[in-house]
C-alpha cells in the first residue's frame, strides 16, 4: 500500500513536471515560428480565493488586519532576506537562525517563532510547509526574495478558508508574474561584512514573456554562495523556477509551476556567553550543517464565467529532503567526536476545487464553496557516527502518514449598496495521523474531527471610514512526533477575535488599528520523555496593532510610516500558569522613511523589540549554556540608496544599503540542538546591481 501510495504521487509530481516542460517547448517553437509583436494582455486574478491578488486596494475592503508588500516597497528597502522584508509587519516577528537568510523563524502576535510552526505559510497561495498537517515546522524554507513580488500577510479573518495552523494568520509569498512583454533581468547583489570581510553573492537571472497573447513562459534562477558575517557559515543554494500561464479561451487560465530549490550550508550555530563576550562572530560547532532538497509542482485551472461565477482547481505535489547535521560544542581539545544527524523525507500532493457565484434576488450574495484532499508520507531518522571508530547507530526509524480531508463554505452578505458585508462561514476538517515504529513494529494513529465557523463583517461608513471585525476557531492538528507517546492527544484549538478601523481622514494621511485576543486551548506540552506530551496548555493572546502613514503635501514624494504593536500573553495552566509566553515580547515599534526624487530613491526603516522571555518559567538570569535568560530589548536600523538610469535604451538600477548600520549587537537563544545565544548579523554592506532587457 506504501509504494502504490508513492508510486501514485510520483506520477502526480511527474505528470506536472511534464506538462510543463511541454508548455515551455511548444512555447519556444511558436516563438520561433510567430512575428515578434506583442498583443496587449490583461492579466486575470483568481477572486474566488478569499484573499484575492494582493495589492494596496483590496486591502482597505479586507475584514480583518492585513498588510501588503509591494515590489517596489521590497526593491527600496534593499530587503535579500525575509527577516528584512517583514522587519516592518505589525505583530510580526522573525529570527535568522543560519545568518544567511535560508531558515527564518516566524512568528504572528506573539506565537512562538521556531521554526515558523505556529504560521501558515503560503507561496501563491499554496502551502511551503513540509507536512503542512503533519509537521508546520519549516525546517526547509524553499524561498528565496528575488523570485517574490509582493507579500501578503493577513493577521484576521482566514481561518474557515485556509485552515489550518493560522491561529496568527496567514502570510502569502506572491512569485513574480511572467511580462507581457518578453523581457530578460540581471540582478547581482554582494552582502559584505566590514568588520570579518566575508561576503555572500546573491546571483539571479530572470526570462520570460508572452509569446503571443495565449501563452506566456517565464525561467527564473537565484544563487547565493559565500558566507555570512560569521565563521563556519558557508553557504550554497540553488533556486529554479518555471512559470507557464495558458490561456485556451478567454474565460480560461491555466498556470503551471514547477520548481527545484537546493541548499547546502555550514551552520555557525548558538554561543556560551563567555564565547559570545569573546568574539560574537567565531562558531564553536564545527560539526553543525544543513542539506536540503525539493521538488515542487502545481497546476492551476481557472474559468471565469458570464454570470459572475468562477471556479479554481488548484492541484501541488513535491518530494523533499533535509539533513541536520549536528555534534557538541568544541571541548578542551577543540575536538568533536559523535556526529548526529536527522534525515527526513516528505512526499505530499494536494488537490482543491473552489467555486464562488452570486445571488442577486433580494439580497445580494455571494457564495464560496471549497473542499481539499491533502496526503502526507514522512521517513523521519535520527542516527548518530562516531568519527574516531566510525560506528554507526540509528536511534530512530520512523514512518508518518497522513489523510487530510476539509470542506467549507461561506456566504457574503451584501447591504446599503454594498457598503455593508457580512460574512458567515464554516470548515469542516477530518484528519488521519499514523505511525509506525520500524525498529519496535509499534503502531499509534490519532483522528481529528472538527467544525469551524467564523464571521467576517467590514463597514464603509464613508470613503474615510472602514470598520471591520470577525471571530473564527482554528485549530493545529497533533503533529507527527507527538503522536509517537500514545495517549488521547487532542489538536490545540484556538478562538480568534479582532476589531478594528482604517481611517483617512485626509487623501495624505492614513491610520490603521485593530485590537485582537486569541484564546489557545488544549495546546499540547512535552512533560518528559517518561510521560511525553499531553494536553495541558490554555493561553491567552491579546494586543492592538496601529500603522500611521504620512505622504507630506509641502515634500513631494516623502512617504513617512510607523507601527507599533502591543502585545499581551499569560499562560493560563500547567505548571507555570499566570505567566507570560516564551519569545513574546510586549512592544514593537517600527518606523519607514522612503523620499523618492527624480531617478533617486533613499530609503530608511528601524525596528525596536522591547525584551522577552527564553522559557515558559520566565527565567531572569541567564544560565552559563546561555539556552534560558532573558533576551535584552534592541533597535535596529537599515538604509538604502538607490539609482535608477538607463544605458543604450536598457534600464539599469544600482543599490548601496547599509544593514544594521549602528552594528547594534543583539541575539535571540538557539534552535532546537544549538542551545545558546544566537547572534543576530552586525553591520553589512550591500551593493546592487540590476540590468533589465
Amino acid at each position: 500500500m506504501r509504494r502504490s501510495l508513492q508510486w501514485v504521487m510520483y506520477v502526480a509530481i511527474k505528470s506536472i513536471v511534464v506538462s510543463c516542460l511541454l508548455l515551455f517547448i511548444s512555447g519556444l517553437v511558436q516563438a520561433q515560428q510567430q512575428d515578434q509583436s506583442v498583443t496587449t494582455f490583461k492579466e486575470l486574478t483568481i477572486k474566488s480565493d478569499w484573499l484575492g491578488y494582493p495589492t494596496p486596494e483590496t486591502v482597505k475592503s479586507h475584514p480583518g488586519a492585513r498588510t501588503v508588500i509591494t515590489n517596489k516597497e521590497l526593491t527600496e528597502s534593499g530587503a535579500r532576506t525575509v527577516e528584512d522584508a517583514l522587519r516592518n509587519v505589525p505583530g510580526v516577528r522573525v529570527f535568522d537562525e543560519s545568518g544567511t537568510g535560508i531558515l527564518p523563524n516566524i512568528g504572528i502576535r506573539g506565537l512562538s517563532p521556531l521554526r515558523s510552526e505556529q504560521a501558515l505559510i503560503l507561496v501563491d497561495g499554496i502551502p511551503v510547509t513540509l507536512a503542512p498537517y503533519g509537521q508546520t515546522g519549516l525546517s526547509l524554507f524553499p524561498l528565496t526574495m528575488n523570485a517574490i513580488e509582493s507579500i501578503d500577510v493577513a493577521r484576521g479573518g482566514v481561518a474557515v478558508h485556509y485552515g489550518p495552523n493560522n491561529v496568527g494568520g496567514v502570510i502569502n509569498f506572491v512569485t513574480k508574474r511572467i511580462p507581457a512583454k518578453k523581457t530578460m533581468t540581471i540582478r547581482e547583489t554582494l552582502s559584505l561584512s566590514p568588520s570579518t570581510e566575508r561576503m555572500l553573492a546573491d546571483s539571479y537571472i530572470r526570462v520570460g514573456g508572452f509569446v503571443n497573447d495565449k501563452l506566456g513562459l517565464q525561467l527564473q534562477g537565484n544563487f547565493i554562495n559565500g558566507d555570512s558575517i560569521r565563521a563556519h557559515s558557508d553557504t550554497q543554494v540553488t533556486n529554479i523556477m518555471a512559470d507557464v500561464n495558458w490561456y485556451p479561451a478567454n474565460n480560461i487560465d491555466i498556470k503551471g509551476s514547477l520548481q527545484y530549490y537546493k541548499t547546502k550550508n555550514n551552520l555557525p550555530g548558538a554561543l556560551t556567553p563567555e564565547s559570545y563576550k569573546q568574539d560574537r562572530h567565531q562558531s564553536t560547532r564545527p560539526l553543525d550543517r544543513f542539506t536540503g532538497d525539493t521538488l515542487r509542482g502545481s497546476l492551476i485551472y481557472n474559468q471565469y464565467f458570464d454570470n459572475g461565477a468562477e471556479f479554481s482547481w488548484t492541484n501541488f505535489a513535491h518530494r523533499s529532503n533535509r539533513q541536520f547535521f549536528f555534534g557538541d560544542a568544541l571541548n578542551a581539545d577543540d575536538t568533536s567526536t559523535l556526529e548526529r544527524s536527522s534525515p527526513r523525507e516528505f512526499l505530499v500532493y494536494g488537490s482543491e476545487p473552489r467555486l464562488s457565484f452570486y445571488i442577486n434576488k433580494g439580497i445580494k450574495q455571494k457564495i464560496s464553496i471549497g473542499a481539499r484532499y491533502m496526503r502526507e508520507e514522512v521517513d523521519y531518522i535520527v542516527d548518530a557516527r562516531d568519527l574516531l571508530t566510525n560506528e554507526f547507530s540509528v536511534a530512530r526509524d520512523w514512518r508518518f502518514g497522513n489523510h487530510a480531508f476539509a470542506a467549507y463554505i461561506s456566504d457574503t452578505f451584501f447591504l446599503f449598496d454594498d457598503k455593508l458585508k457580512i460574512t458567515p462561514g464554516v470548515r469542516r476538517e477530518q484528519v488521519y495521523l499514523d505511525f509506525r515504529n520500524n525498529q519496535t513494529g509499534s503502531k499509534e494513529s490519532n483522528p481529528t474531527k472538527d467544525w469551524l465557523p467564523g464571521v467576517d463583517i467590514g463597514y464603509q461608513i464613508t470613503d474615510a471610514i472602514f470598520l471591520f471585525g470577525n471571530f473564527h476557531e482554528s485549530l493545529r492538528p497533533v503533529q507527527f512526533t507527538q503522536i509517537t507517546f500514545g495517549g488521547a492527544q487532542a489538536a490545540e484549538r484556538a478562538d480568534n477575535f479582532e476589531v478594528g478601523l482604517r481611517l483617512t481622514p485626509l487623501q495624505n494621511i492614513g491610520v490603521n488599528l485593530a485590537a485582537f485576543r486569541i484564546d489557545f486551548d488544549n495546546k499540547l506540552e512535552f512533560v518528559s520523555q517518561d510521560v511525553g506530551f499531553r494536553n495541558l496548555g490554555k493561553s491567552r493572546h491579546q494586543g492592538i496593532e496601529t500603522e500611521f502613514t504620512w505622504q507630506p503635501k509641502q515634500i513631494d514624494g516623502l512617504d513617512l510610516r510607523t507601527g507599533y504593536t502591543y502585545i499581551d500573553t499569560e499562560q493560563r495552566s500547567g505548571q507555570f500558569k499566570g505567566n507570560e509566553l516564551p519569545l513574546a515580547a510586549h512592544h514593537q515599534l517600527n518606523f519607514w522613511a522612503n523620499y523618492s526624487r527624480a531617478d533617486w530613491n533613499w530609503n530608511l526603516n528601524g525596528l525596536y523589540q522591547s525584551k522577552s522571555f527564553s522559557d515558559g518559567a520566565n527565567t531572569l538570569i541567564e544560565n552559563e549554556e546561555g539556552s534560558i535568560g532573558r533576551i535584552p530589548s534592541f533597535w535596529v536600523w537599515n538604509a538604502q540608496i538607490t539609482r535608477n538610469f538607463r544605458w543604450d535604451k536598457r534600464k539599469i538600477k544600482a543599490g548601496l544599503a547599509i544593514n544594521n548600520m549602528f552594528n547594534h549587537n543583539y541575539f535571540f537563544r538557539g534552535v532546537d540542538f544549538s542551545r545558546g545565544r544566537m547572534p543576530a548579523p552586525g553591520r553589512t554592506l550591500l551593493f546592487t546591481a540590476q540590468l533589465d532587457f
